[in-house]
């Protein structure tokens, strides 16, 4: 049964740009145990990081003005288990065409740039 293998606490990362309701739903369908948080001390301590994410790449600049980048970072780079959704997941990246601006949390060595139309 998927409800009694999530029990742990997650952190839902709340910087001003996700779609948390329907984030949360779901993980409060499965049983888990979730916080929709925008205090990195909870992130810090949390045992799981979900951050989710609508919009344009800026909108992760967010995470710099909450104080919030530090902690995810902190906690991705620990070995805790991270789950970025939309945003969250292009953060991941070193930063977007969308947006060369801002900086994302550079696990991986390229950017997200869009896919080629036809």
């Amino acid at each position: 049964m998927i409800a009694s293998t999530i029990a742990s606490k997650i952190a839902i990362v709340d910087y001003g740009a996700g779609n948390l309701n329907s984030v949360k739903k779901a993980f409060d369908y499965l049983g888990a145990e979730v916080v929709v948080t925008t205090q990195p001390e909870i992130v810090a301590t949390a045992e799981k990081i979900v951050l989710p994410g609508v919009g344009h790449f800026s909108a992760l600049g967010g995470l710099d003005n909450t104080g919030l980048r530090d902690s995810v970072l902190q906690g991705a780079n620990s070995g805790k288990p991270f789950l970025g959704i939309c945003l969250g997941m292009q953060w991941l990246f070193e930063g977007s065409d969308e947006a060369p601006e801002f900086a994302g949390a550079e696990f991986s060595r390229a950017d997200a740039v869009r896919f080629p139309l036809p």
